[in-house]
């Protein structure tokens, strides 16, 4: 159970058993506030005197060492001139300011529970406690493996609190994966889901030698062993640590040094440890959140993508601190079909997808669309129909409703909305990677709109937003505080994207050369991300320099744009992966949509979507294997058709695709064509089907 308690606050620390508490304000089933908001309450000074905000005196702007500071990018005036503030300060704002509001919502067996914001940072003080009991050294690495929960959040904070770095893992590496991360950040605990993941560590536990201790924090122990713990054991370890001893170190954290580190996926080689300043993550909670919401206690989110990522991260554990926002803890199903459940019971004012979330939600919807009646078939076009008018109308600013909308409103939008738990959400975003414009204009056509957010783990998560200003196939605008240069660009204004701000990173751990590759003398960071503004201002990604294919004919091709559009010509494709590096012409990789298991992994079985474009060609097959098999000519005709649709539409004819390859399977991140995020591991496809590749230009 989660408990624990300190004398810092005269509350007793208790888990409520309760139903979550009421927000305290409360919508109108037009989303409309019935109350009139709680007003953000300004910076105070927090505890005392030796608390008040001191930096490590530093004159470089990077590093690649975890005991040293870095000067920050200050700015005189504006929204980078704020007070630097560490995540303990942060975080008792939160807790002196709105202590009793829910922090996190989570279901233990069959019951609902709630922590406060004060329940929760004692939780995370006693966390600290029994981390410095078990021998966490400072700078050393707090690594955790496991779903999102409220020991997941607990862990990450408390690991900073005691002085340590901050380690997410992703739940999907393999055992060796997982010690390069704990190696490379020198871990001293390593905090873990269940079993499953116990043996991962357990098989390099050997080769870990700074590891001191492993804690598992749900289910009880198979095996016992002096470095073993169960979450309550492990709770109760720093009970006789005085607070003086860890105010102590607390009082010692600086806003300008190193406290979390996220690892890249590494879809070219190892990852590289991202280090994260209190600073870092402080101001880029506080500049988000402004953005998001003025006001506090009125947000509520879904806690279900990797926390292991920047994205999910920043927004789940940081923003919720400085919004003082509700976060509700999703199924470790979700991504396997009990998401939309959660979603319906927490109704979050703010959600955040991967486009291959989004996908599957259009995937689900489509199917369902599919058995419907004919009359609702006429009557969800026709208010599809409508609502991308209105929604393309509001974009642009017109804000013009057209006829008819607010019939397709209460027919259908408010409908869709609820059944998917969106219904009070007001802002819906996308990350991590380039939606299609199909995925994008399907939602605005159900008046949702899903607006794109772009940056990288280096940027502390964002750098360009869409939210109040968007744009369809633009990232939005820089975040205020923050810009962009776009560096040697070429005829067209495509540069290379480059940041400056309070949210750019320390450095590499341990990697000078990759530190020193990413940022530039003057500080400024190159994202390797090609990019171009509109005369709006809005910025537009259009390539990635390492994904760049360069023709034989010397042509500099970027894939991705080629990819999305093939894709959008083709719904019944999952992946594709244009092939050309060197060579005279392009080839493209596809695979067909399919069911995944439970464990993320393709079946041999068509999805609901593909199985209906197979019937409108009049093909009967079910399976992936019966067209690839039968080479299924009205499938393939269909494919080439869509292919040569694109070909018309291309710039030149170095970007046309000559040839392309249907392949058995989908891609997938247990099958390593995909990384963590989702994103394509090129390489690791490119040498996967090798001879397929070889086979299309040597014919």
């Amino acid at each position: 159970m989660l408990k624990g308690k300190t004398d810092v606050s005269p509350a007793a620390s208790k888990t409520s058993t309760d139903p979550p508490a009421k927000l305290p304000r409360t919508f109108d089933q037009d989303n409309n506030p019935t109350k009139s908001p709680k007003e953000r309450k300004k910076s105070v000074t927090l505890m005392s005197a030796e608390l008040a905000t001191m930096l490590t005196p530093s004159e470089r702007l990077f590093t690649s060492e975890r005991n040293q500071a870095v000067r920050l990018r200050m700015e005189s005036t504006g929204p980078g001139s704020e007070t630097p503030i560490t995540i303990h300060q942060m975080f008792l704002e939160a807790v002196e300011s709105y202590g009793d509001h829910p922090a996190l919502v989570f279901r233990k067996g069959s019951r609902m529970m709630t922590l406060t914001w004060r329940q929760y940072y004692e939780q995370c003080r006693a966390a600290a406690k029994s981390f410095l009991k078990l021998g966490l050294e400072r700078y050393h690495g707090v690594g955790i493996l496991g779903f999102n929960s409220p020991e997941w959040f607990i862990s990450d904070v408390a690991g900073i609190l005691a002085g340590g770095l901050a380690v997410g893992i992703y739940t999907t590496n393999s055992a060796e994966a997982c010690h390069y991360v704990a190696s490379n950040c020198e871990a001293n605990i390593l905090v873990v889901e269940n079993q499953q993941q116990l043996e991962k560590i357990l098989k390099i536990k050997s080769q870990l030698p700074h590891l001191k201790a492993i804690v598992q924090y749900e289910g009880e122990l198979e095996q016992k062993a002096e470095f073993l713990y169960t979450w309550d054991q492990f709770m109760k370890l720093g009970e006789n640590i005085p607070n003086k001893q860890l105010n102590a170190v607390i009082d010692s954290l600086r806003a300008n040094e190193c406290c979390t580190l996220i690892y890249t996926s590494g879809t070219t080689g190892n990852p590289k440890g991202v280090m994260l300043s209190h600073d870092n993550i402080t101001w880029t909670a506080h500049a988000v959140s402004k953005m998001i919401n003025l006001h506090s206690c009125e947000e509520v989110l879904v806690s279900y993508l990797p926390l292991s990522h920047i994205a999910a991260q920043m927004m789940d554990i940081w923003c919720s601190m400085s919004l003082i926002a509700t976060a509700h803890f999703a199924e470790p199903d979700a991504l396997k079909g009990s998401l939309v459940n959660t979603l319906k019971e927490a109704r979050p004012t703010g959600f955040l997808g991967v486009p291959r979330v989004w996908e599957k939600i259009q995937e689900s919807m489509k199917a369902v669309g599919a058995k419907s009646s004919a009359l609702r078939k006429r009557v969800a076009d026709w208010a599809k129909a409508i609502g991308l008018q209105y929604s393309y109308s509001v974009m642009n600013g017109e804000n013009e409703v057209p006829w008819g909308f607010m019939l397709a409103n209460n027919l259908v939008f408010k409908r869709v909305r609820y059944e998917l738990g969106l219904d009070r959400c007001r802002l819906c975003c996308s990350g991590a990677a380039p939606m299609t414009k199909e995925t994008l204009d399907y939602f605005m056509s159900l008046s949702i709109p899903v607006k794109e957010l772009y940056g990288m783990s280096e940027s502390s998560g964002p750098h360009a937003v869409s939210i109040h200003e968007y744009r369809i196939g633009s990232v939005g605008k820089v975040m205020a505080g923050c810009k962009t240069k776009l560096d040697k660009p070429d005829a067209d204004g495509n540069g290379e994207i480059c940041y400056w701000g309070r949210h750019v990173f320390m450095g590499y751990l341990n990697m000078p050369d990759k530190t020193a590759e990413a940022l530039d003398e003057q500080g400024w960071l190159h994202s390797g991300d090609l990019g171009k503004h509109d005369e709006d201002n809005f910025l537009y990604i259009t390539g990635r320099i390492k994904e760049i294919i360069i023709t034989a004919g010397g042509e500099n091709i970027p894939p991705v744009p080629i990819e999305d559009a093939v894709k959008y010509e083709l719904p019944i494709i999952s992946n594709a992966m244009v092939i050309g590096d060197k060579q005279k012409f392009l080839s493209m990789l596809l695979t067909l949509k399919c069911v995944m298991d439970d464990e993320g992994n393709p079946t041999d079985m068509l999805s609901p979507v593909a199985v209906d474009i197979c019937q409108q060609l009049n093909v009967r097959a079910t399976k992936v294997s019966e067209i690839i098999e039968s080479k299924e000519p009205a499938l393939y005709k269909a494919i080439q058709d869509g292919i040569n649709r694109f070909n018309k539409t291309s710039t030149s004819n170095a970007q046309k695709i000559q040839k392309w390859i249907l392949l058995e399977k989908d891609f997938s991140v247990n099958g390593g064509e995909l990384g963590p995020t989702l994103k394509l591991r090129r390489p690791v496809v490119a040498k996967m089907y090798q001879s397929q590749i070889n086979k299309l230009y040597s014919r």
